[in-house]
């Protein structure tokens, strides 16, 4: 599920709430020390200065798609050695023909996409709706009770959404009534005055609570956006306040809609068969890359050209496997592309995507075991529903399970696989992202994932924030180690990164709640935050245990 925090709606919260977003772009570059809480990628690259001299580093982003033709990320995409673009042949005999950048598993052969689907809890909830709806669970068989909680479980989760949807909505109206009193208000005091920094700074609200939103919003826009009109920028407020409409509608007519189902009229591949592998199209980037692109550039955008953001990873190649759209992704798709990376030449796996609902987990995890008999690293963002992980699964996730029903028991644990919770941009007790999900045994560390500035589609640039965002900054401190250290495993380059955090000692908020607190420690397995740094000094000190061919030395 594309969950993540870039809204209007969001930053109107903030800014009526009085909370300031005034802060660097490359916040958590720095140390742990410094004004924001950083992870010391500058430090890296001044203490290892042969960065750039390492071994090129696959990376697979399966995502939503990523736009390849991107200014910041066109020369680091992978590009397929055994293919030729655009022949219709499948030159490599992979079973995938012109996968120059990657591959589509939610596209149809005809060339159109998966835009908008529906979430699992939807899916389960239809298909289980003709055999409990009018249940009595006292008649029910043993097998059938697990089933039968599954679906009360599915029908609460849509319910509850639906009407969540429903409330957002009213209050995406209310806002826009605000926002178009507190421009009123601006409008009146810029008059025939020229929108500018030093302007804006002399700007005082005072008392006037409607010329105090205003003035932070177009300073907002004004700061980190590329406009410095004042007429498109109220524009593209309003044009910001439609799309989060948008967004909550979709949930109502598609993501939460158990009849909603876009896969067998555009993919039409045989759903129930879950070996299936050979469908889906070329394109990569789909019809909205935003996410994709975000979390490909947080990986790997182009370092030192002067454009808009920098990658935490040089010396790495960007494998975009398009499996996730609008809603939740398939639990088939996610194992083929898992695969696809695998057999492709990823050494790692970034996969920021998850949902509280599996229907075919068993596929996954052959997946993920497929992964690690390859040394293949996968690191995952743990959701940003402000839950415990621990007590409440998010999928996929690193536990091998067995399949009873719809039920999944836990058995074993990957040891491949890096689970990633958002830091904030806030020193403690905010330091834990509001929304990030957490748990002691279930997510491994945090990295930053607020207000990271990164690639979006069209040569742009923005800052978003979730844990999906977070993830690919562990993805990219592993991207670093895997070039600078070729021989370390995937569980070693673990090691390195889980052994190697910034411990947190301090008290924090936990995530959903406003006044509870917790040692941080108890919000992941490290107890702490990720560190490039630290992490490179560990790996030096570790002796690989991957034998190199001639071809990988």
């Amino acid at each position: 599920m594309l969950k993540f925090f870039n809204t209007l709606f969001f930053t109107i919260l903030l800014l009526s709430s009085g909370i300031s977003q005034e802060f660097p772009r490359d916040w958590f570059f720095g140390g742990a020390g410094d004004d924001h809480f950083g992870i010391s990628i500058n430090q890296a690259y001044e203490s290892f200065p042969i960065m750039n001299q390492g071994k090129t580093v696959v990376v697979a982003i399966i995502d939503s798609g990523m736009d390849y033709k991107h200014e910041d990320l066109s020369s680091n995409m992978w590009v397929n050695p055994g293919e030729i673009a655009g022949n219709g042949k499948d030159d490599d005999n992979n079973g995938y023909v012109d996968d120059i950048h990657g591959w589509n598993f939610i596209g149809g052969p005809d060339g159109q996409n998966v835009g908008a689907d529906s979430y699992e809890a939807a899916r389960v909830y239809g298909s289980l709706k003709y055999k409990y709806e009018n249940a009595d669970p006292k008649k029910l068989t043993k097998s059938q009770q697990a089933e039968y909680a599954e679906f009360v479980r599915a029908k609460e989760n849509v319910e509850k959404e639906v009407n969540s949807a429903k409330n957002k909505l009213t209050q995406i109206d209310n806002i826009e009534i605000k926002v178009k009193e507190a421009f009123e208000q601006f409008e009146m005091v810029l008059g025939k005055n020229e929108l500018s920094q030093s302007w804006l700074d002399s700007l005082s609200g005072g008392s006037n609570e409607k010329l105090t939103l205003a003035k932070n919003i177009v300073s907002q826009y004004y700061t980190y956006g590329d406009e410095k009109d004042y007429q498109k920028i109220k524009s593209q407020v309003f044009t910001d306040i439609d799309e989060d409409r948008k967004s909550y509608k979709n949930k109502l007519e598609y993501s939460f809609n158990p009849d909603f189902d876009p896969r067998s009229t555009i993919v039409k591949d045989n759903y129930n068969d879950v070996t299936e592998k050979f469908y889906g199209n070329t394109d990569v980037q789909g019809p909205d890359a935003t996410h994709g692109t975000h979390v490909g550039g947080i990986v790997g955008a182009i370092r030192g050209n002067e454009f808009g953001g920098e990658g935490v990873a040089t010396n790495v190649r960007l494998m975009s496997v398009r499996a996730v759209p609008d809603g939740d992704e398939r639990d088939k798709d996610v194992a083929n592309a898992i695969r696809y990376a695998v057999d492709n030449g990823a050494s790692i796996i970034n996969m920021s995507f998850g949902k509280g609902f599996s229907t075919h987990k068993d596929i996954v995890d052959e997946a993920v075991k497929y992964a690690a008999k390859k040394d293949v690293l996968l690191v995952h963002a743990a959701g940003n529903s402000a839950q415990n992980n621990d007590v409440t699964p998010n999928y996929p996730n690193a536990n091998f399970a067995k399949k009873t029903g719809f039920i999944f028991k836990k058995k074993r644990r990957a040891k491949n696989w890096i689970e990633v919770g958002a830091l904030n941009y806030k020193k403690a007790p905010e330091l834990a992202a509001p929304f990030s999900n957490y748990g002691k045994k279930e997510v491994d560390l945090f990295a930053p994932g607020v207000r990271i500035y990164a690639p979006v589609p069209g040569n742009n640039y923005a800052p978003l924030q979730g844990t999906s965002m977070a993830s690919p900054v562990v993805a990219g401190v592993a991207a670093v180690i895997r070039s600078q250290y070729p021989t370390l495993t995937a569980e070693q380059v673990k090691e390195a990164i889980m052994n190697s955090v910034t411990p947190v000692q301090d008290e924090v908020l936990i995530p959903g709640s406003k006044t509870d607190k917790t040692k941080f420690s108890n919000l992941c397995v490290s107890g702490g935050v990720v560190n490039l740094n630290n992490a490179l000094i560990y790996a030096s000190k570790m002796k690989g245990k991957k034998k190199m061919g001639k071809s990988q030395a």
